[in-house]
Protein backbone atom coordinates (compact mmCIF):
# COMPACT_ATOMS: atom_id res chain seq x y z
CA UNK A 1 0.00 0.00 0.00
CA UNK A 2 1.46 3.46 -0.95
CA UNK A 3 1.20 6.52 1.26
CA UNK A 4 2.05 8.77 -1.43
CA UNK A 5 1.79 8.67 -5.13
CA UNK A 6 2.07 10.95 -7.84
CA UNK A 7 1.32 10.23 -11.37
CA UNK A 8 2.48 12.77 -14.13
CA UNK A 9 3.12 15.49 -12.25
CA UNK A 10 4.51 18.77 -13.90
CA UNK A 11 5.85 21.66 -12.37
CA UNK A 12 7.00 24.94 -14.78
CA UNK A 13 8.79 27.75 -13.97
CA UNK A 14 9.12 29.65 -16.95
CA UNK A 15 10.68 27.44 -19.30
CA UNK A 16 12.64 25.48 -16.62
CA UNK A 17 10.69 21.75 -16.29
CA UNK A 18 11.54 21.59 -12.45
CA UNK A 19 9.13 18.24 -12.92
CA UNK A 20 9.02 16.80 -16.24
CA UNK A 21 6.10 14.14 -15.67
CA UNK A 22 7.13 12.55 -12.07
CA UNK A 23 6.02 9.19 -11.16
CA UNK A 24 6.31 8.14 -7.55
CA UNK A 25 4.65 5.14 -5.34
CA UNK A 26 5.81 5.80 -1.53
CA UNK A 27 5.13 2.29 0.07
CA UNK A 28 3.82 2.98 3.72
CA UNK A 29 6.45 2.20 6.44
CA UNK A 30 9.21 2.75 3.80
CA UNK A 31 12.19 4.71 3.78
CA UNK A 32 12.49 6.50 0.72
CA UNK A 33 15.23 7.76 -0.64
CA UNK A 34 14.73 10.88 -3.41
CA UNK A 35 18.77 10.95 -4.78
CA UNK A 36 19.77 13.34 -7.46
CA UNK A 37 21.98 16.32 -7.82
CA UNK A 38 21.36 19.82 -6.81
CA UNK A 39 18.27 21.20 -9.77
CA UNK A 40 17.04 17.72 -10.23
CA UNK A 41 13.93 18.16 -9.10
CA UNK A 42 13.65 16.98 -5.15
CA UNK A 43 12.57 19.91 -3.54
CA UNK A 44 9.99 20.84 -5.86
CA UNK A 45 8.47 17.34 -5.55
CA UNK A 46 8.81 17.60 -1.62
CA UNK A 47 7.05 20.61 -1.86
CA UNK A 48 4.56 19.29 -3.89
CA UNK A 49 3.74 16.40 -1.29
CA UNK A 50 4.00 18.79 1.20
CA UNK A 51 0.49 21.04 0.20
CA UNK A 52 3.52 23.74 -0.11
CA UNK A 53 3.55 23.65 -3.78
CA UNK A 54 0.69 23.62 -6.73
CA UNK A 55 1.73 21.60 -9.57
CA UNK A 56 1.01 22.56 -13.35
CA UNK A 57 -0.31 19.06 -13.97
CA UNK A 58 -0.97 15.31 -12.88
CA UNK A 59 -2.13 13.48 -10.02
CA UNK A 60 -0.94 13.50 -6.38
CA UNK A 61 -2.18 11.77 -2.91
CA UNK A 62 -0.70 11.36 0.25
CA UNK A 63 -2.76 8.85 2.39
CA UNK A 64 -5.40 9.00 -0.47
CA UNK A 65 -5.90 13.21 -0.36
CA UNK A 66 -5.31 15.34 -3.09
CA UNK A 67 -2.82 17.88 -1.19
CA UNK A 68 -3.97 20.76 -3.40
CA UNK A 69 -7.73 20.33 -3.13
CA UNK A 70 -7.53 19.26 0.83
CA UNK A 71 -4.25 20.77 2.18
CA UNK A 72 -5.33 20.65 6.19
CA UNK A 73 -6.30 16.60 5.83
CA UNK A 74 -2.30 16.00 4.39
CA UNK A 75 -1.16 18.43 6.62
CA UNK A 76 -2.55 16.68 9.81
CA UNK A 77 -0.55 13.43 8.91
CA UNK A 78 2.43 14.93 7.38
CA UNK A 79 5.46 16.80 9.33
CA UNK A 80 7.72 19.04 7.03
CA UNK A 81 11.47 19.18 7.74
CA UNK A 82 12.59 21.79 5.20
CA UNK A 83 16.77 22.06 4.34
CA UNK A 84 16.77 25.20 6.02
CA UNK A 85 15.25 26.39 9.38
CA UNK A 86 14.72 29.38 10.88
CA UNK A 87 13.85 29.57 14.54
CA UNK A 88 12.50 32.64 16.55
CA UNK A 89 14.57 34.64 19.02
CA UNK A 90 14.79 34.46 22.88
CA UNK A 91 12.85 30.93 22.78
CA UNK A 92 14.71 27.98 24.19
CA UNK A 93 14.35 24.43 23.18
CA UNK A 94 11.22 23.51 25.12
CA UNK A 95 9.26 26.95 24.36
CA UNK A 96 9.70 25.81 20.59
CA UNK A 97 8.55 23.11 20.57
CA UNK A 98 5.16 24.34 23.13
CA UNK A 99 4.58 27.12 20.61
CA UNK A 100 4.13 24.70 17.33
CA UNK A 101 2.13 22.01 19.50
CA UNK A 102 -0.05 24.98 20.50
CA UNK A 103 -0.28 25.52 17.02
CA UNK A 104 -1.39 22.35 16.19
CA UNK A 105 -3.47 22.61 18.70
CA UNK A 106 -2.32 20.22 21.20
CA UNK A 107 -3.90 20.47 24.56
CA UNK A 108 -2.19 22.25 26.82
CA UNK A 109 -2.65 20.31 29.43
CA UNK A 110 -0.99 17.66 27.05
CA UNK A 111 2.11 19.50 26.06
CA UNK A 112 4.91 19.23 28.47
CA UNK A 113 4.61 15.24 28.53
CA UNK A 114 5.06 15.27 24.24
CA UNK A 115 7.88 17.99 24.47
CA UNK A 116 10.00 15.77 27.12
CA UNK A 117 9.33 12.64 24.93
CA UNK A 118 10.14 14.72 21.79
CA UNK A 119 13.34 15.96 23.36
CA UNK A 120 14.18 12.58 24.80
CA UNK A 121 13.45 10.70 21.31
CA UNK A 122 16.19 12.96 19.73
CA UNK A 123 18.84 13.56 22.42
CA UNK A 124 18.11 16.98 23.46
CA UNK A 125 16.47 16.71 26.55
CA UNK A 126 19.53 18.16 28.39
CA UNK A 127 19.10 21.27 26.44
CA UNK A 128 15.48 22.29 26.82
CA UNK A 129 16.18 25.17 28.88
CA UNK A 130 18.93 26.31 25.79
CA UNK A 131 18.73 29.16 23.81
CA UNK A 132 17.78 27.74 20.46
CA UNK A 133 19.69 30.05 18.60
CA UNK A 134 23.37 29.02 20.68
CA UNK A 135 22.51 25.00 19.52
CA UNK A 136 25.15 23.77 17.20
CA UNK A 137 23.71 22.63 13.80
CA UNK A 138 23.35 19.04 14.40
CA UNK A 139 20.79 20.07 17.12
CA UNK A 140 18.94 22.30 15.62
CA UNK A 141 18.24 19.78 13.12
CA UNK A 142 17.38 17.27 15.65
CA UNK A 143 15.04 19.88 16.74
CA UNK A 144 13.70 20.77 13.48
CA UNK A 145 12.80 16.68 13.56
CA UNK A 146 11.00 17.05 16.58
CA UNK A 147 8.89 20.15 15.81
CA UNK A 148 8.03 17.87 12.36
CA UNK A 149 6.92 15.35 14.74
CA UNK A 150 5.01 17.53 17.40
CA UNK A 151 1.38 16.38 15.64
CA UNK A 152 2.56 12.24 15.63
CA UNK A 153 2.65 11.90 11.53
CA UNK A 154 2.03 9.06 9.70
CA UNK A 155 4.67 10.68 7.38
CA UNK A 156 7.55 12.42 7.45
CA UNK A 157 9.39 14.74 4.35
CA UNK A 158 13.02 15.41 5.10
CA UNK A 159 14.74 17.79 2.82
CA UNK A 160 18.04 17.32 2.61
CA UNK A 161 18.37 16.75 6.68
CA UNK A 162 22.35 16.26 6.78
CA UNK A 163 23.40 19.34 4.75
CA UNK A 164 26.09 20.61 6.56
CA UNK A 165 26.04 18.45 9.64
CA UNK A 166 29.52 17.35 10.81
CA UNK A 167 30.21 13.09 10.46
CA UNK A 168 29.44 12.83 13.98
CA UNK A 169 25.96 14.35 13.68
CA UNK A 170 25.34 12.29 10.46
CA UNK A 171 25.58 9.42 12.28
CA UNK A 172 22.82 10.72 14.90
CA UNK A 173 20.72 11.39 12.22
CA UNK A 174 20.58 8.07 10.31
CA UNK A 175 20.06 6.42 13.84
CA UNK A 176 17.28 8.79 14.39
CA UNK A 177 15.54 8.12 11.29
CA UNK A 178 16.38 4.65 11.83
CA UNK A 179 14.39 4.62 15.12
CA UNK A 180 11.38 6.53 13.57
CA UNK A 181 11.27 3.70 10.70
CA UNK A 182 10.85 1.08 13.72
CA UNK A 183 8.14 3.12 15.04
CA UNK A 184 6.23 2.65 12.07
CA UNK A 185 6.27 6.38 10.36
CA UNK A 186 7.05 6.54 6.70
CA UNK A 187 9.88 8.61 5.62
CA UNK A 188 10.78 10.70 2.65
CA UNK A 189 14.14 11.63 2.27
CA UNK A 190 16.25 13.31 -0.09
CA UNK A 191 19.83 14.34 -0.55
CA UNK A 192 22.35 15.10 -3.77
CA UNK A 193 25.64 13.53 -0.88
CA UNK A 194 24.59 9.15 -1.80
CA UNK A 195 26.73 8.27 0.95
CA UNK A 196 24.36 9.99 3.33
CA UNK A 197 21.07 7.48 2.44
CA UNK A 198 23.46 4.59 1.95
CA UNK A 199 22.14 1.79 4.50
CA UNK A 200 19.02 4.33 5.52
CA UNK A 201 16.86 3.47 2.71
CA UNK A 202 14.46 0.75 1.96
CA UNK A 203 13.33 2.37 -0.80
CA UNK A 204 14.86 5.06 -3.55
CA UNK A 205 14.00 7.13 -6.43
CA UNK A 206 16.70 8.75 -8.81
CA UNK A 207 15.96 12.02 -10.26
CA UNK A 208 17.83 13.82 -12.10
CA UNK A 209 16.64 16.68 -14.92
CA UNK A 210 12.92 17.13 -13.31
CA UNK A 211 12.32 13.05 -14.42
CA UNK A 212 12.41 9.50 -12.38
CA UNK A 213 14.89 7.56 -13.71
CA UNK A 214 14.36 4.36 -12.08
CA UNK A 215 13.01 4.03 -8.77
CA UNK A 216 11.43 0.97 -6.26
CA UNK A 217 12.76 -1.51 -3.69
CA UNK A 218 16.91 -0.84 -3.22
CA UNK A 219 18.04 -4.21 -3.53
CA UNK A 220 15.28 -4.81 -6.60
CA UNK A 221 17.16 -1.71 -8.51
CA UNK A 222 20.57 -3.20 -7.33
CA UNK A 223 19.88 -6.27 -8.67
CA UNK A 224 18.25 -4.70 -12.11
CA UNK A 225 21.62 -2.69 -12.56
CA UNK A 226 24.19 -5.31 -11.82
CA UNK A 227 22.94 -8.36 -13.82
CA UNK A 228 26.41 -7.94 -14.20
CA UNK A 229 28.40 -8.01 -10.64
CA UNK A 230 31.92 -8.26 -9.55
CA UNK A 231 33.64 -11.06 -7.99
CA UNK A 232 36.19 -10.90 -6.01
CA UNK A 233 38.59 -14.04 -4.70
CA UNK A 234 41.44 -14.84 -2.59
CA UNK A 235 43.34 -17.94 -3.99
CA UNK A 236 47.25 -18.59 -2.80
CA UNK A 237 49.70 -16.49 -4.61
CA UNK A 238 51.55 -19.62 -7.06
CA UNK A 239 47.45 -20.59 -8.15
CA UNK A 240 46.08 -17.41 -9.22
CA UNK A 241 47.11 -17.30 -12.80
CA UNK A 242 46.03 -20.60 -12.86
CA UNK A 243 42.06 -19.69 -11.30
CA UNK A 244 42.15 -17.01 -13.64
CA UNK A 245 42.49 -19.30 -16.73
CA UNK A 246 39.90 -21.69 -15.51
CA UNK A 247 37.49 -18.77 -14.64
CA UNK A 248 38.37 -17.32 -18.21
CA UNK A 249 36.81 -20.03 -19.90
CA UNK A 250 33.21 -19.38 -18.79
CA UNK A 251 31.03 -17.92 -20.48
CA UNK A 252 29.54 -16.03 -17.36
CA UNK A 253 33.14 -14.27 -16.66
CA UNK A 254 34.50 -11.56 -18.17
CA UNK A 255 36.85 -8.44 -17.86
CA UNK A 256 39.26 -11.14 -15.38
CA UNK A 257 42.20 -8.89 -13.57
CA UNK A 258 44.94 -10.69 -11.57
CA UNK A 259 46.53 -9.39 -9.17
CA UNK A 260 48.64 -11.20 -5.92
CA UNK A 261 46.66 -13.71 -3.85
CA UNK A 262 43.55 -11.73 -5.82
CA UNK A 263 41.39 -12.44 -9.03
CA UNK A 264 38.54 -10.06 -10.02
CA UNK A 265 36.22 -10.58 -12.79
CA UNK A 266 32.26 -9.87 -13.90
CA UNK A 267 30.12 -12.05 -13.54
CA UNK A 268 26.93 -12.24 -16.01
CA UNK A 269 24.62 -14.10 -14.36
CA UNK A 270 22.82 -15.22 -10.81
CA UNK A 271 23.86 -16.49 -7.19
CA UNK A 272 23.57 -20.04 -8.97
CA UNK A 273 25.88 -19.21 -11.60
CA UNK A 274 28.05 -17.87 -8.91
CA UNK A 275 28.11 -20.88 -6.76
CA UNK A 276 28.73 -23.48 -9.93
CA UNK A 277 31.86 -21.20 -10.93
CA UNK A 278 33.17 -21.87 -7.34
CA UNK A 279 32.45 -25.12 -7.32
CA UNK A 280 34.30 -25.49 -10.67
CA UNK A 281 37.71 -24.11 -9.02
CA UNK A 282 37.51 -26.24 -6.08
CA UNK A 283 36.55 -29.45 -8.06
CA UNK A 284 39.84 -28.29 -10.46
CA UNK A 285 41.97 -28.86 -6.93
CA UNK A 286 42.61 -25.20 -6.27
CA UNK A 287 42.17 -23.44 -3.06
CA UNK A 288 40.04 -20.32 -2.19
CA UNK A 289 40.44 -18.37 0.80
CA UNK A 290 37.67 -16.13 -0.15
CA UNK A 291 34.75 -15.72 -2.32
CA UNK A 292 32.77 -12.78 -2.60
CA UNK A 293 30.28 -11.00 -4.52
CA UNK A 294 30.43 -7.06 -4.72
CA UNK A 295 27.77 -5.16 -3.56
CA UNK A 296 27.22 -2.15 -5.89
CA UNK A 297 26.80 1.03 -3.60
CA UNK A 298 24.51 4.05 -4.14
CA UNK A 299 27.14 6.14 -5.97
CA UNK A 300 27.26 3.12 -8.35
CA UNK A 301 24.08 2.68 -8.95
CA UNK A 302 23.49 6.51 -9.71
CA UNK A 303 26.31 6.40 -11.66
CA UNK A 304 24.65 3.52 -13.88
CA UNK A 305 21.26 4.68 -13.38
CA UNK A 306 22.04 8.33 -15.11
CA UNK A 307 24.80 7.09 -17.95
CA UNK A 308 24.51 8.81 -21.16
CA UNK A 309 22.45 11.15 -19.57
CA UNK A 310 24.90 14.25 -20.74
CA UNK A 311 24.87 13.20 -24.48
Amino acid sequence: MAIATLRGVEKRYGPVRAMDGIDLEVPEGSVFGLIGPNGAGKTTSMLVISTLLSRDAGQVEVVGVDPETNPAAVRKVLGYMPDSFGFYENLNASEYLDFFAAANKVAAAKRPALIADLLALVDLEQKAATDVNTLSRGMKQRLSLARALIHDPQLLVLDEPASGLDPRARVQLRELIAELSRMGKSVIISSHILSELEGICTHLAVIDDGRVKAQGNLEDIRRTLTATRRVSLRAPDEEVDDVALILSGQPEVSEVDVERGRVRFVLSGEDADSARLLGLVIASGKHVFDWRLEVAGLEELFLSITAGDDE
